[in-house]
């Protein structure tokens, strides 16, 4: 499998590009602008497969502010974990917040379960449940290539933000103990937003949540 990251928005949101075989899978699309689209539009031609998928690992504005636009090209399905619809449905609310204009979305997100080895996308990853920062958040871990898309969970040296509606640090402590500091300690992280870094690293060194 290839990864590809896009750095993107106002909020410098990471969205990622899986490709395996003929199969792409699109994660937090985040492009705020055209430039931003077409960045995705090129890489995705380069790689010479189609995109098969949308997930997202929660419905914060700044990781589907760029999902109707690739929505309008790709009729492909987008997954989502039902414990985030209240921000899904409340999206025009969310980006008001920050002064941005949007429509709501026109259809439903497709409900995605934690399970292990989930392959409808034509890309398997073991999906985990990992709240706090959102009700519903999902990582996604892949063992082949040591590497977990984890959304807003963990970053480099600090953890996803617990002061937003339904967030919560106790839960968001336990996912991060729970879900992602039990995989092997190479394990690369690939954050919502900063650099990338490793589970060994952060067990040690992350200031927020420390192993047990």
């Amino acid at each position: 499998m290839q990864l590809y990251q896009f750095t993107v928005n106002p909020f410098y949101e990471n969205t990622y590009l899986a490709t395996e075989g003929e199969n792409a899978v699109l994660f937090d699309p985040g492009f705020f602008d055209d430039n931003e689209f077409k960045q995705f539009e090129s890489k995705l031609q380069e790689s010479g497969v189609g995109l098969s998928a949308i997930v997202l690992t929660h419905a914060h504005v700044d990781h589907v502010i760029g999902l109707k636009k690739v929505k309008q090209k790709y009729d492909v399905p987008v997954y989502l974990h039902q414990e985030d619809l209240f921000f899904w449905e409340n999206y025009v609310m969310q980006a008001s917040m920050f002064g941005l204009e949007v429509e709501p979305f026109d259809f439903n997100p497709t409900h995605l379960d934690p399970q292990k080895n989930w392959s409808e996308t034509g890309i398997s990853f073991d999906v985990l449940f990992t709240p706090g920062h959102a009700p519903g958040h999902l990582s996604f871990y892949r063992e082949q290539e040591g590497l977990v898309i984890a959304g807003d969970t963990l970053f480099q040296g600090s953890i996803g933000r617990t002061d937003l509606y339904k967030g919560d640090m106790q839960t968001l402590a336990n996912s991060i103990r729970e879900k992602l500091y039990t995989l092997p300690d190479d394990t690369v992280v690939y954050p919502g937003h900063g650099p990338a870094t490793k589970i060994g690293v952060e067990k040690k060194t992350n200031g927020f949540v420390r192993s047990d």
